[in-house]
């Protein structure tokens, strides 16, 4: 079958390395895949199909498209192009939705109806899956998350030793990110760090985006938190064994791709409800989830600093969890939605 992907970038970011599993793994299979990109759209992850690069800056117009089977837009600026090209007879329209995006980005007024387009919606999550059929009165089929099998646990961690926090933190200039809620997650991390003073707390951080952040700089001078950034995901998974508990503070995630990572790698998982978790995080069987408005991620942080017994069993039964989360298994649904869509 051959599929026509429109994708404006890959950088560094869960819903591009799904562009990116999803079409490899689709190649993989004997499908034809073709993967069109502006300009100046990045590449920061291993692909395997061909990349066009279209003519307009930051744009894929309809004259861009090859005739295929089946064109999966994503992003709400690459669906109306995408309509145009089927409405063209250059294969059936389907959305791959990696967010939901009129809740919170700007432009809602013109995001909003971009779910109108096409019937055919394919969805990360229950809890996006539940969003769309609300507002938009249509059914989509689940693709999950897979965990890269890069992500493992090594068995590294020292034992007798106070334990070690990890997060993730981005750039926040110039960006739609206040749904990660760093403030909230920093500001819990200092409780915690003041609290216990010899506790060693670590940062990741993309590595362009702390070199062009003003901010994170700043903060990475006051010396308070060891900044690492890894440059792949064997570094990354070295990383994330080397810690015993991974904090998240977002709030609102189609899937939240960067937990299941860390739950594979045998490290406890904290974390507020950001919706899309909620397939995988079960509280105190294999995370510890708090509410945003329970303001109460520094005391989860805390308990397991201290409840030795607890944080094991949280790392046994996450790391159990994740295992079910693979790419074969997202490729598997991929394509068995493709299949119940065109008949």
């Amino acid at each position: 079958m051959k599929f026509t992907f429109p994708i404006l970038t890959l950088c560094l970011g869960g819903a591009q390395r799904m562009l990116a599993e999803i079409t490899n793994g689709l190649l993989d299979r004997g499908h034809q895949v073709t993967i069109l990109m502006p300009p100046q759209g990045a590449v920061e992850y291993e692909v395997k199909a061909p990349i066009i690069r279209t003519k307009q800056n930051y744009q894929i117009a309809e004259s861009d498209y090859p005739a295929a089977d089946v064109i999966v837009s994503n992003f709400y600026t690459t669906v109306p192009e995408a309509h145009a090209a089927s409405l063209n007879g250059k294969g059936i329209h389907i959305r791959l939705s990696l967010c939901y995006e009129p809740v919170f980005l700007p432009d809602n007024h013109y995001s909003f109806p971009t779910y109108h387009l096409t019937p055919h919606v394919l969805v990360l999550s229950e809890w996006q899956r539940d969003i769309i059929r609300l507002n938009h009165g249509m059914q989509g089929y689940i693709v999950p998350v897979g965990v890269n099998p890069t992500f493992k646990n090594l068995n590294i961690r020292s034992s007798g030793k106070p334990a070690r926090i990890v997060a993730i933190v981005r750039k926040p200039e110039g960006g739609f990110s206040w749904h990660r809620e760093q403030a909230y997650l920093l500001n819990h991390l200092d409780i915690v760090k003041d609290r216990y003073p010899n506790i060693q707390i670590t940062l990741f951080c993309p590595p362009n985006e702390l070199a062009s952040s003003p901010s994170l700089l700043k903060l990475k001078k006051q010396n308070r938190y060891l900044f690492y950034t890894p440059g792949n995901d064997i570094e990354l998974c070295y990383h994330l064994n080397q810690a015993d508990l991974y904090i998240s503070a977002s709030t609102y995630d189609s899937a939240s791709l960067p937990g299941l990572e860390a739950m594979r790698c045998g490290t406890a998982l904290i974390t507020t409800y950001a919706g899309g978790n909620s397939d995988y995080c079960r509280h105190e069987q294999n995370c510890l989830m708090s509410y945003r408005f329970e303001n109460r991620l520094f005391e989860d942080i805390i308990r397991l600093i201290e409840d030795d017994v607890l944080r094991k069993q949280l790392m046994k039964e996450g790391e159990k969890e994740a295992a079910k989360w693979t790419w074969e298994r997202s490729v598997d649904a991929f394509e068995a939605a493709i299949s119940k869509i065109l008949g």
